[in-house]
């Protein structure tokens, strides 16, 4: 089981160590970072560093393909060698993944024309503007690309992988193994459950924090 994930600078780390912890437990699984170079890429924060063992260049196929988002997503989907490596990997995959604004490369490299998708709620507009459909669902399953929404869906996508790929059984225990039993002390996890005034003093923060990458 070749798993290929995908790291940029700028990076959300769970977005790809989320699924990482989930799908590099699975029996059999070769995992490898890759990144437009090899090296490490910064993460969003900038204080940890994620190694990419390999360039994009030396990997030509893999089973399972995951592309993960953060901040910089929407800048680095606009290259055309990832674009066309994106493609190029997709048409050996068995399944073509994406968490969070990842959605948005895999939209920019055509993937996601007309077709269901989700990612992280502020950057729906986005989405739909490279092509997809955006649904507002933790994960949507298309065909065999599967995106998740923000961040911390990328494990219960992941989980969801584990029970197609492996059955329910393997996907529990893998679960349990990582005792993945959210209770988060407060329900404000999506736009339609957040206070008002949390939710807009989110999009405030996003918004200056775009209008300083512009």
């Amino acid at each position: 089981m070749r798993i290929a994930i995908f790291i940029f600078d700028g990076i959300t780390a769970l977005d790809a160590i989320g699924p990482y912890e989930i799908l590099g437990r699975l029996p059999g699984a070769q995992v490898t970072f890759c990144a437009l170079e090899a090296g490490v890429c910064r993460t969003d924060t900038g204080a940890l560093g994620l190694v990419a063992d390999k360039g994009i260049d030396d990997v030509e196929a893999a089973d399972l393909l995951i592309i993960p988002g953060g901040p910089r997503a929407g800048g680095v989907a606009s290259d055309p060698r990832l674009q066309a490596w994106v493609r190029r990997v997709h048409a050996t995959t068995r399944w073509t993944c994406s968490v969070c604004t990842g959605a948005l490369i895999l939209a920019a490299a055509g993937l996601l024309d007309g077709q269901p998708a989700t990612t992280h709620w502020y950057r729906f507009d986005a989405l739909a503007a490279l092509g997809a459909v955006p649904v507002r669902e933790r994960v949507v399953v298309s065909g065999r690309i599967i995106t998740a929404a923000g961040v911390s869906a990328g494990i219960d996508m992941a989980l969801q992988l584990a029970a197609i790929l492996g059955g329910e059984a393997l996907a529990q225990a893998l679960q349990l193994s990582i005792e993945y039993d959210p209770a988060p002390p407060f329900d404000a996890g999506s736009p339609d459950k957040a206070p008002p005034e949390i939710l807009a003093s989110v999009k405030a923060f996003y918004a200056e924090r775009d209008k300083g990458r512009s």
